[in-house]
């Protein structure tokens, strides 16, 4: 599974922008990210399991906020941080 990542994790990535993991659904991938970056999770993950408002993730071109959503062999996931200001 392709993953893209934001800079907003840089500093748990290494600069790295996209990683290779196996992963059945969204929460798997998210479990990936931090098996390899620890503490990368709680960035974009609340304690309650569900993405931060400020996370945006698209499986190829479709926007989700499912963590459960089922990913199959070639799907790309992006995770974007939203921009703000005023």
């Amino acid at each position: 599974m392709r993953v893209r990542l934001p800079s907003l994790v840089d500093s748990y990535t290494g600069g790295l922008r996209e990683v290779d993991l196996p992963a059945g659904d969204l929460a798997a991938v998210f479990a990936g990210l931090e098996a390899r970056f620890p503490g990368v999770r709680f960035r974009l993950v609340d304690e309650h399991g569900r993405l931060r408002t400020h996370i945006n993730v698209f499986v190829n071109a479709d926007a989700e906020r499912d963590l459960s959503r089922p990913l199959r062999p070639g799907d790309q996931v992006m995770i974007v941080g939203a921009l703000s200001g005023g």
